[in-house]
């Protein structure tokens, strides 16, 4: 799909967003070099791998006050004196990974993020709805649901025509932080960086200190555990370094006033997920019938002017090289 592609406005059209190589090849992505590849340096640990398949639960965290002064990674929750309520909002979710599954038509990988009560907080509306986010192969839907689906949304829409689950070896793309693995005694081996406020440019600094929200630029990092173990479900597999979070920049803007975000997880397991659970909800829904595209980064999104000039607008991960 991605040779028919021949400008970066034709990718625009089709959902196809910058991700740095994580989701979609590297020519989508202002990137430090062509690849999107970090080199490891002299005493940075060995990069950690995900297992062939896994079933998580993490619980997410909206912090919106103090989250300059109190960066993640966090331990298991925002520390001291972040109080819940009143700088950071708790919810709930489940994400579903299966890198051996194959499509009908030679899609490879399959991945489903499930949204509790609250979704995934990166586009300009509110966000108190559960949601679910499916990957089969290259192609990427949005799920709601009739308990609290918002009105006018489909049950299902087309969120992107690129972009696919993580590879098993994703972390290739993230620069290793050692000031984010500091902050946490060196327990766990965090991966960060943040975007230029320029969607042309390539990332401005690695590591999540200091803040650059103000300057609208975007985080996107990821922790794993530093020691290998065993893993609860499958026993004879061999020990590996656990994922521990997942933090990055949600959309600053209110709603869902989520300048950042950090999803931790409370248990990883070696459990291959159930088709009929994650991935046939894609055809369930569908029904055969086409799928309408998402509109999720233009909902609610204000275009309003001051004094004769537009406001910028704020940061989303939306933004593309070609903007």
């Amino acid at each position: 799909m991605t040779e028919s592609i021949k400008t970066l406005s034709e990718a625009r059209l089709k959902g196809i967003y910058p991700t740095y190589g994580v989701h979609n090849p590297p020519k989508y992505s202002p990137c430090a070099s062509a690849d999107c590849l970090y080199a490891r340096g002299p005493g940075e640990p060995s990069d950690p791998i995900y297992p062939e398949y896994w079933t998580a639960k993490w619980t997410m965290y909206r912090v919106f006050n103090q989250y300059a002064e109190y960066p993640p990674p966090y331990e298991v929750k925002p520390p001291e004196p972040l109080k819940e309520g009143i700088d950071y909002q708790v919810s709930y979710g489940m994400t579903f990974y299966d890198s051996l599954w194959r499509g009908p038509n030679g899609e490879e990988g399959a991945m489903m993020e499930h949204y509790d009560e609250w979704s995934l907080p990166i586009f300009p509306m509110e966000n108190h709805f559960s949601s679910s986010f499916v990957s089969l192969g290259d192609t990427a839907y949005f799920i709601t649901y009739d308990k609290d689906r918002p009105a006018g949304m489909p049950p299902i829409c087309l969120f992107s025509e690129l972009n696919h689950p993580p590879r098993r070896d994703f972390i290739k793309h993230l620069p290793y932080s050692k000031s984010d693995s500091d902050q946490l005694g060196g327990r766990i081996q965090g991966y960060s960086f943040w975007t230029s406020p320029n969607p042309n440019q390539p990332p401005v600094q690695v590591g999540v200190k200091p803040d650059r929200t103000a300057e609208g630029c975007i985080m996107f990092g990821y922790a794993f555990e530093s020691e290998f173990r065993p893993d609860s479900a499958d026993k004879s597999a061999p020990p590996y370094r656990h994922p521990h979070s997942f933090y990055f920049s949600g959309y600053p803007g209110t709603p869902p006033n989520a300048p950042i975000v950090t999803q931790i997880y409370t248990e990883f397991t070696m459990v291959r997920p159930d088709p009929k659970e994650t991935w046939d909800l894609v055809a369930k829904l569908s029904q055969g019938k086409p799928i309408p595209k998402c509109n999720l980064f233009q909902s609610g999104r204000s275009r309003t002017t001051t004094n004769a000039q537009a406001k910028p607008e704020l940061p989303t991960w939306a933004r593309n090289v070609a903007d």
